[in-house]
């Protein structure tokens, strides 16, 4: 039986920075991104945009501790005609997971779908991620569909 935390979810504030900063750059140590400070910044800034480019959420212990956190935004789904949401990002500390704390990130976001009449919430996760596909093969359908993307280049 798993010990459920008592996590509250709620959207990322400004005194969160500095934690967020250190769970950003562990996800992007986790998937073997190179990323800077000026890249995090970039992030907060989308972040703290309004309306924000990007929304973000954290799971945070009655300590008061950030244990996760989850970034999603919001598209048009023109077949569909209607919205849905695309996570981008979910990331919970290692010491704090199989508790149920990424559950609790991804249902807060379906709550939020469901209160804006949202059609989908979609996300994808690296193949070889088992442990993150176990939490998602029972919140979620694995779909049929394939990725693709062209990486551009950048200008500076």
């Amino acid at each position: 039986m798993l010990k459920q935390p008592l996590v509250t979810v709620r959207p990322i504030a400004l005194e969160d920075y500095e934690n967020w900063c250190l769970l950003y750059a562990a996800y992007a140590e986790f998937y073997a991104v190179r990323q800077t400070s000026a890249m995090r910044d970039q992030v907060w800034q989308w972040l703290q945009q309004s309306p924000p480019a990007i929304y973000a959420l954290v799971a945070e212990s009655a300590e008061g501790q950030v244990l996760g956190f989850l970034h999603y935004r919001v598209f048009a789904r023109p077949l569909a005609a209607s919205m849905g949401a695309y996570v981008d990002d979910l990331f919970v500390v290692p010491e704090a997971r199989g508790q149920g704390i990424a559950q609790q990130l991804i249902q807060a976001v379906a709550q939020i779908g469901q209160q804006n009449k949202w059609s989908v919430i979609r996300w994808m996760t690296a193949a070889n991620n088992l442990r993150a596909r176990a939490c998602y093969d029972k919140l979620a359908e694995h779909t049929h569909w394939q990725t693709y993307e062209i990486k551009l280049p950048t200008l500076n």
